[in-house]
């Protein structure tokens, strides 16, 4: 059957909708419960727990878990919100259709009302027109009329035609009253359409407010996830951070000069070795100073550097505030030690070398008003004196960097309407990343993933020749040493092997995660952890060949676009290739001393 606006509804559309319900039911069970058919590693329970007191890899097992059954959750939600949509269309078109079927009745009730008003008047006037002819007929001497010649064929006229107006005036009538049937009947075809049409709408409302609440679970149950997972990643960035001070990379140059060394000058005293170079150093969000003093050097000024590394609508003008400095390593904590005017405290920002250009100190001035704006809320709240949040001394820095901060003043970039937290760090190594990339949470829309070069880079080579903070001592270093093999971070081929040999083995066997840690620190899971010797038997008892010896370690896959190093070929007896992640993050945890591989985007060298 088809209604109006051409909506067509069949005898079975119930059923239907019935069976495609309990259709989407059955897919978002499988979906969002199913993974219990393959068992996880950890129990969603105990990933769902508090992770204050969690080892790193029970971090990293978890995240994985939390983010897997968030896939399966929002792959569910997908079709059902899709059928939302569809509904809610059709529930449209149905209410169309119902004012549609609604109007044109009350125009055939018009058309009804109009047709009876005429047949009505018919009525009369042929009722009026009998009475008449009756009363002529009456008037007149019946003999007399038809002994008269003249009168007869008056009266056979007369009579003629009021016949023939009767006739017609009757047809008329018979031709209305026909009308006012076919109106009426059509107004109770409509009325019944009416109501189909609403029982149908009525139906699809119903599916409709089934499907919103399956939605409706199943984000809450997302929800909860992206909490957990928020939080145990905050927790592993802690950590992280933890093993990152080990190694005194400063967050800023305000906080020292830069002492990464560069391994290549120095001799382990064995060969071959093998040494994993990052390119930069924490944290790769907002300005990069060094890419700055490239962008500077190369006739860039504050508004082309600034806008190289912030997404920012435009500047504001005349900012002023109150600032007050406290004794501690955050905000609105310790005591105040110093309290003074925005632009006073700006001069005694001790952050980036006096002797640079103008443009990137003003670029640096900008970002130093911006920060401690945004991140005081105006002033409201007080901020630290050290990489924490901005180095500052009493005393005014003076030279160059006051005369920058003289040319720009009151001057800070603005987002959305809101001044932004112009984060700043030494050295990207050729790459800028979102907050979010870098330390998880919401994102801030002000930073942005890019690649910082002068021209398209497909190569390490391009990379070191093209970065704009390629004059860092940071751009390209490997991070770590030990006491022994000169201080470096150099490792041997079969250290190399061992922590291929630790992936291995947790690829094949999760439960062997507890035992892989740094064999030369405490297992921070209380057990024992295996050196190499024991990690390449449990290997060999659960059927899998070892990694004996290395002798060569390939990058076999870089994103040049976001920068990030996705593949990592190790050939010896046997050849394997792993992920960049999986291999930094077991580098990170097996490697011996302080030794890391500190970002994304890494290299091997080879001595």
């Amino acid at each position: 059957m088809t209604f109006w606006n051409g909506i067509s509804v069949s005898s079975d559309f119930s059923v239907k909708l019935e069976v495609m319900k309990w259709r989407i039911v059955l897919l978002l069970f499988l979906l969002v419960f199913g993974f219990w058919r393959v068992k996880p590693v950890l129990a969603e329970e105990d990933c769902l727990s508090n992770p204050k007191d969690w080892p790193p890899l029970k971090l990293e097992t978890c995240l994985t878990e939390l983010a897997h059954l968030k896939a399966l959750s929002e792959a569910a939600t997908a079709p059902l919100e899709s059928e939302i949509k569809n509904l809610g269309n059709r529930i449209n078109a149905l209410q169309a259709g119902i004012n549609a079927a609604v109007a044109k009745q009350k125009k055939l009730e018009m058309e009804v009302a109009d047709r009876e008003e005429k047949v009505a008047e018919h009525y009369v006037l042929f009722g009026k027109k009998i009475r008449e002819l009756y009363k002529s007929m009456r008037g007149s001497s019946l003999l007399v009329q038809l002994l008269s010649r003249v009168g007869a064929g008056r009266i056979n006229r007369e009579i003629e035609y009021q016949g023939t107006a009767s006739d017609v005036d009757k047809q008329l009538i018979v031709g209305l009253s026909g009308e006012i049937l076919s109106l009426e009947t059509t107004k109770k075809n409509l009325e019944a359409q009416k109501i189909k049409l609403a029982s149908l709408q009525e139906t699809l409302n119903k599916q409709a407010e089934f499907y919103k609440g399956e939605v409706a679970k199943a984000k809450s149950y997302q929800q909860v996830l992206s909490s957990k997972i928020a939080q145990i990643s905050a927790k592993q960035r802690e950590i992280l951070g933890q093993k990152l001070a080990g190694l005194n990379l400063p967050t800023s140059l305000g906080a020292g000069p830069l002492y990464c060394t560069d391994d290549r000058k120095l001799d382990p005293g064995f060969s071959p070795a093998y040494a994993f170079f990052t390119f930069g150093i924490p944290h790769r969000v907002g300005l990069d100073q060094y890419g700055a003093y490239g962008r500077a050097k190369v006739g860039q000024n504050y508004d082309q550097i600034l806008r190289a590394y912030f997404n920012f609508d435009e500047f504001r003008d005349g900012v002023n505030a109150t600032i007050k400095v406290n004794n501690s390593n955050g905000f609105d904590q310790g005591n105040i030690i110093w309290t003074g005017g925005l632009e006073d405290y700006v001069k005694r920002i001790y952050e980036m070398p006096g002797d640079w250009p103008s443009s990137a100190l003003e670029a640096q001035a900008i970002a130093v008003r911006s920060y401690v704006l945004a991140a005081t809320d105006n002033g409201n709240k007080s901020i630290c004196a050290n990489q924490y949040c901005q180095v500052f001394k009493t005393d005014p820095k003076g030279g160059a960097w006051e005369q920058a901060a003289t040319s720009t003043a009151g001057k800070v970039m603005v987002s959305g309407g809101q001044i932004i937290t112009a984060w700043y760090a030494s050295t990207f190594g050729g790459y800028t990343f979102t907050n979010t990339d870098v330390w998880g949470g919401s994102q801030r829309s002000w930073t942005k993933r890019a690649r910082d070069t002068d021209g398209e880079v497909t190569s390490f080579s391009d990379l070191m020749s093209k970065a704009y903070d390629k004059d860092s001592p940071c751009a390209y270093a490997a991070q770590g040493w030990r006491n022994q093999y000169g201080k470096s971070a150099w490792l041997r081929s079969e250290e190399v092997a061992d922590i291929a040999n630790v992936i291995l083995l947790v690829r094949k066997d999760s439960s062997t995660r507890s035992h892989i840690y740094q064999p030369d620190k405490n297992n921070p899971e209380g057990t024992d952890t295996w050196d190499a010797g024991r990690v390449k038997q449990e290997l060999k008892n659960r059927g899998i060949a070892a990694f004996e010896s290395v002798s060569n370690v390939l990058i076999s896959g870089v994103d040049w676009g976001t920068g990030l190093t996705t593949g990592i070929n190790i050939i010896g007896n046997i050849s394997e290739n792993f992920d960049g992640r999986e291999f930094k993050d077991f580098f990170n945890l097996r490697a011996p001393a302080n030794i890391q591989i500190v970002g994304g985007l890494f290299n091997i060298e080879k001595k």
